[in-house]
C-alpha cells in the first residue's frame, strides 16, 4: 500500500506549521550587508578581517607572503 500527500503551502507557511524561526529580518540584513559590498566594494580591512574569521592561522601565512614579496623587491644592500 502507497499514501501520498501533497501538501501546497509557502515556505513561510512551512516554517511556521514546523515551528522553525523566521529569519527573514536576518536573510534582509545579510543581503544588505552584500549589496554594500557590491556597490561599495571590499576594502583590504574587510577582505583581512573575513580571511581571519574564516581561517584562523592564514593570517600568519599572508603575513610572511607578504613579507617575502616586499622584502623581494627591495635592493640588496651589501
Amino acid at each position: 500500500m502507497k499514501i501520498t500527500f501533497d501538501i501546497d503551502c509557502s515556505p513561510q507557511e512551512a516554517r511556521a506549521f514546523l515551528g522553525l524561526p523566521d529569519l527573514e529580518p536576518l536573510h534582509a540584513l545579510y543581503l544588505d550587508k552584500m549589496k554594500s559590498f557590491v556597490t561599495e566594494g571590499v576594502g583590504p580591512a574587510d577582505f583581512e578581517r573575513m580571511a581571519r574569521a574564516w581561517m584562523p592561522g592564514m593570517s600568519e601565512g599572508l603575513e610572511t607572503w607578504r613579507n617575502a614579496l616586499f622584502n623581494a623587491g627591495r635592493p640588496k644592500s651589501d
